[in-house]
């Protein structure tokens, strides 16, 4: 599921080589991670190589989008604009099904429900008509 954001003022992404099949697929509604042929480990951010055996021979492929949230810290205060806005709000470390771990915020619960464990899946914000960012909130909501 996409939900729009009427009036995105967060940093944007700066799409190029490497990173462009993850944020297409974003604006699509897909998480897409890379795997090693060669090594068939995950991985995530993106590279141009297998962080794990260094080979060259990576793909994309769909994430389940499900995870648990690895760990995490409740921010009260920003004064960025685009961040104070949304006090207190949820930066997690997350551990997809796959077991790659992916900085995120937890959205649509009350940050007081997180906890290390929980049960989470991806879910996507569109920022413009071209970025569409992934966040994760408790599964099954």
């Amino acid at each position: 599921m996409t939900q729009a954001r009427s009036e995105w003022n967060k940093p944007l992404p700066t799409i190029v080589g490497e990173t462009q099949p993850y944020w297409e697929s974003c604006r699509r509604g897909q998480l897409l991670i890379q795997k090693c042929d060669s090594c068939a480990e995950y991985q995530f951010y993106p590279r141009g190589i297998c962080a794990n055996c260094w080979s060259e021979s990576i793909r994309w492929v769909q994430a389940s989008g499900k995870g648990t949230v690895w760990t995490y810290t409740v921010t009260y205060q920003n004064r960025t604009p685009g961040f104070a806005e949304e006090v207190p709000y949820v930066l997690a470390l997350v551990e997809l099904e796959e077991g790659v771990r992916m900085f995120t915020n937890i959205v649509e619960c009350n940050p007081r429900e997180v906890s290390i464990g929980m049960a989470v899946e991806v879910t996507f914000v569109r920022a413009t008509d071209r970025i569409t960012v992934p966040y994760f909130r408790p599964a099954g909501e």
